[in-house]
């Protein structure tokens, strides 16, 4: 059984290291802001920057958040990220086991909403 729709989301964003990107899971989740964050393999990346074309390695990073949490979880991506344009990309999910996207709610904290203000050391 699927439920029709939801307010969660799935948060994906890349890293161009493993350590960082596993900082920034943490911090997501420590603080309420994701219930779960996968971390994937390295990838290539292949993209135009400044006019030229890149190749990077990265490390992607998959959260499962609410959308209450969207602004704070994208603050802090961006806070804690040292690209000038991070990839942060936000997908509703539109269905799903109700009792696992109810758990996702369950996880997530209202206060996680705001914006963090300062960065991690």
């Amino acid at each position: 059984m699927t439920t029709a729709s939801s307010d969660c989301e799935i948060l994906l964003s890349t890293f161009p290291d493993a350590a960082l990107t596993q900082a920034v899971a943490d911090e997501l989740v420590r603080l309420g802001m994701a219930a779960c964050v996968q971390l994937g393999a390295p990838v290539q990346s292949t993209y135009l920057w400044d006019g030229k074309l890149e190749h990077a390695t990265e490390y992607p990073l998959q959260a499962k958040i609410a959308q209450a949490q969207r602004a704070g979880a994208m603050a802090l991506i961006q806070a804690r990220h040292p690209y000038t344009v991070p990839e942060i990309i936000c997908l509703p999910i539109t269905a799903g086991l109700p009792a696992y996207l109810a758990w996702i709610n369950a996880s997530v904290t209202p206060a996680a909403a705001a914006a963090p203000t300062r960065p991690q050391p």
